[in-house]
């Protein structure tokens, strides 16, 4: 992610996620479909996850209360 704009990248990332999120379900839906790319589909999901999760944490103050 080169954007300095956290917000922005954060959608793109978001945007990605729902486009993966729908790829699996295509392939998945398949009779014969195909297992290696659905485990790296899956995979980068997940690594997308993480990815926002990430962002949304530096985004939150550590607050002690």
């Amino acid at each position: 992610m080169t954007n300095d704009n956290p917000a922005t990248g954060l959608q793109s990332l978001r945007d990605e996620h729902r486009q993966l999120d729908e790829r699996i379900r295509a392939l998945s839906s398949e009779p014969i479909g195909d297992q290696l790319e659905l485990a790296r589909l899956k995979r980068r999901k997940l690594m997308l996850k993480d990815q926002i999760q990430l962002i949304l944490d530096s985004s939150t103050p550590d607050i002690i209360a």
